[in-house]
């Protein structure tokens, strides 16, 4: 949880709460992001530096991007996660989901709080579109990253991490990280830099072009070697599901 935009939206919630005749604490309410891309050979997650106003919890360390609830233009939880996403990279991710919540009375020393945590995938030629001032990637080593994060943003990496590569054995997730256009073998990088592992070349082949995926493009991409053929996700693609795991035998 992020800054102190959306604390009007608390207010609102305590004049709603008043007008229902509930009269009873209730505990901050926020949505954080983990925004994963691919930058130089690695799996990099966004990170945001926190402010040093008077009163801030965690002054200057980073922490995972996200706010307060904003009542008055969140009509749900995803609504909020697209706001704070756009806010702080300027594209919309083709793939966001649900990772879950967290609540105690000890994560923020401001009160009782609970966070609803998404992960979000964007490609990496929007990596560098359009982020905030305060934002910055980040490679991640194992499960985590170099700093030192605020409240139980470290928690909650952590889990986003092990949801993505548990998903990615069985599911076409890394083709939401990949640009417009793009050659199997990259694709195929894609999938081992997030993996943290090689996959076999013809297996993987075989597995994607018999997915309902991507579709190949009147294009060759030229390099040292032979043309290589490009292809593109097919439009409004859902993830698709596969019948077994990458670890699992042809």
């Amino acid at each position: 949880m992020v800054g102190r935009q959306g604390q009007g939206g608390g207010a609102g919630n305590k004049a709603g709460a008043r007008r229902a005749g509930l009269d009873f604490p209730r505990p901050l309410t926020s949505v954080d992001i983990v925004i994963f891309t691919i930058r130089l050979e690695a799996l990099h997650v966004l990170l945001v530096r926190r402010g040093h106003a008077e009163g801030e919890p965690f002054p200057d360390a980073q922490a995972l991007p996200g706010g307060f609830v904003d009542v008055a233009r969140d009509r749900d939880l995803e609504a909020c996660a697209r706001r704070k996403l756009a806010e702080k990279t300027g594209v919309v991710s083709p793939y966001l989901e649900q990772l879950g919540s967290w609540g105690s009375a000890t994560r923020d020393p401001r009160g009782w709080s609970a966070t609803h945590a998404y992960f979000a995938l964007i490609p990496a030629s929007a990596a560098e579109t359009a982020l905030a001032a305060d934002a910055q990637w980040f490679p991640l080593y194992g499960a985590g990253v170099k700093p030192r994060l605020a409240f139980d943003h470290q928690e909650i990496l952590q889990a986003a991490v092990q949801r993505l590569r548990n998903k990615v054995e069985y599911t076409s997730l890394p083709a939401y990280l990949m640009p417009e256009e793009f050659t199997l073998p990259e694709l195929q990088r894609t999938y081992e830099i997030v993996l943290d592992r090689p996959l076999e070349k013809s297996a993987f082949r075989t597995r994607m072009l018999s997915a309902d995926l991507i579709e190949p493009i009147d294009k060759m991409r030229k390099g040292p070697n032979r043309p290589a053929q490009l292809y593109r996700l097919k439009a409004a693609a859902a993830p698709v599901y596969f019948a077994r795991t990458f670890n699992a035998p042809e």
